[in-house]
């Protein structure tokens, strides 16, 4: 991280204009949390579409993600160039998502066809949505102060935001489900009422942000002009690497979480035990984190909590079999703890490298590099429930229907205990090599440009 006179002098961002951007990320937060944890569920379980056909159902509209964000990415630092703001694609996106999530679980008629079609349009749409909030929105960190210290600050209440709508999506909303009956309608409900939610805090978040002013760069950059000035931030490319990984991992553990939890521990409702296990120690957990990495190093920390998380995965399998609900809570609750850490350092680092190649390039693509960043962010969220509907049809699950429960077979119960557990540890295990490779990529970058500096 560098410093120059300006971001001396500049004055620490108050709560309020730190709260006012943070508060959007209970939005995000819910996004990417619901329709991971309960959209392959509802399909397979109540609208009878098989685990093959509800995997490809969500993961094609994310394939689509991936290439919108780079776009959406690149539209927004044309727009800051323009502007000097990026208000427009977000206030888009948050008008728009909320009512595109409430239509994922409205789903007509009774055809599982026609219910797959439907989840996957509307969801298509619906990420479409929330890539043009988030690209921007994740976009604002790097901008928001001139001091590394004060962007680490506002990530830390992001992060802390993130959190609580994760706890908001995953706690809640299956409680909102089980208390409307279950079935289409009590979907068809939870999603209204969380819509709701999403509008009030991203619409409250776009008009709190106004103030942040964004310099791309001396001109606006074209997509391919873009992502061609990004592709050779190489520190940039390995911590996406191994984040994705982690992501993934993540995205695993959220489709089984409702699988586990009927199936292994007898009970759909300690699904939003689960969950409040796993998310209510992370709020007050991310400051611990931050302060730890400030004093021992963020890459430190980070494969720290990366590797812990492996381990408690890990531990989970056994836990499972053993249908002890005690411990599986208690471990849900040092994942927790260890995905505080992941969320938060994975995204403070990525405004210091949009920082450290503003040096390199002239341009601050902050856009362009967070458009990069959430395309694999949606992808590996996205493709979580296609990986984990995979195990589901290679151990041979059986699809059902909310009015007409099946026995599962040993073999689904042995695969979907190892998708849950096994599986996510693993991932995370593999993600460790190319953190690694990021901490010396940017130690070599650094090296190299304080000797430009002092010649």
């Amino acid at each position: 991280m560098s410093a120059d006179t300006t971001a001396i002098t500049d004055p620490p961002l108050p709560r309020s204009r730190l709260l006012g951007y943070s508060i959007g990320s209970v939005g995000t937060g819910v996004f990417s949390t619901v329709p991971g944890l309960l959209l392959l569920y509802y399909l397979t379980d109540v609208l009878g579409v098989s685990a093959a056909i509800a995997g490809a159902a969500l993961v094609l509209p994310k394939a689509w993600d991936v290439i919108l964000n780079p776009i959406v990415g690149a539209a927004s630092d044309r727009e800051a160039v323009r502007t000097g703001r990026r208000s427009r694609l977000l206030l888009t996106g948050a008008v728009a998502l909320p009512v595109l999530f409430a239509a994922m679980f409205a789903v007509p008629g009774s055809s599982p066809a026609l219910a797959a079609a439907w989840v996957m349009t509307a969801f298509l749409l619906a990420a479409s949505a929330f890539a043009c909030f988030q690209v921007p929105y994740v976009a604002l960190p790097a901008e928001i102060s001139p001091r590394p210290d004060q962007r680490a600050r506002a990530m830390t209440w992001r992060i802390v935001a993130v959190t609580f709508g994760i706890l908001v999506g995953g706690g809640l909303a299956p409680v909102v489900v089980e208390a409307a009956g279950g079935g289409r309608a009590g979907y068809a409900l939870m999603g209204v009422l969380v819509g709701l939610v999403m509008a009030v805090v991203m619409l409250t978040s776009v008009r709190a942000t106004r103030w942040i002013p964004s310099r791309s760069g001396p001109r606006p950059l074209g997509l391919v002009a873009a992502l061609r000035t990004a592709w050779g931030n190489r520190p940039f490319f390995a911590l996406l690497g191994s984040a994705i990984l982690q992501f993934l991992a993540v995205a695993v553990m959220l489709a089984g979480a409702p699988y586990a939890a009927t199936y292994l521990l007898d009970d759909y409702g300690l699904t939003s035990a689960m969950f409040v296990c796993l998310v209510a120690p992370s709020a007050p957990a991310v400051p611990v984190w931050n302060r730890l990495a400030a004093r021992y190093g963020y890459v430190r920390c980070y494969a720290v909590a990366a590797a812990a998380y492996a381990a408690g995965a890990a531990a989970l399998y056994p836990a499972l079999r053993a249908g002890s609900i005690p411990a599986v809570l208690a471990l849900a609750g040092l994942l927790g703890i260890c995905y505080a850490a992941l969320q938060l350092l994975s995204f403070s680092l990525v405004p210091e490298s949009v920082h450290a190649d503003s040096d390199r390039t002239g341009h601050a693509q902050a856009g362009a590099f967070t458009g990069v960043w959430t395309a694999a962010e949606t992808a590996a969220m996205a493709a979580g429930p296609g990986v984990f509907a995979l195990v589901l049809a290679l151990s041979s699950y059986r699809a059902s229907d909310f009015d007409e429960p099946v026995v599962q077979p040993d073999s689904a119960l042995t695969g979907l205990a190892v998708g849950f557990t096994w599986l996510p540890a693993a991932l995370m295990l593999v993600s460790l090599p190319l953190l690694l490779a990021y901490r010396n990529l940017a130690a070599r970058r650094y090296r190299a440009h304080a000797g430009r500096r002092t010649r």
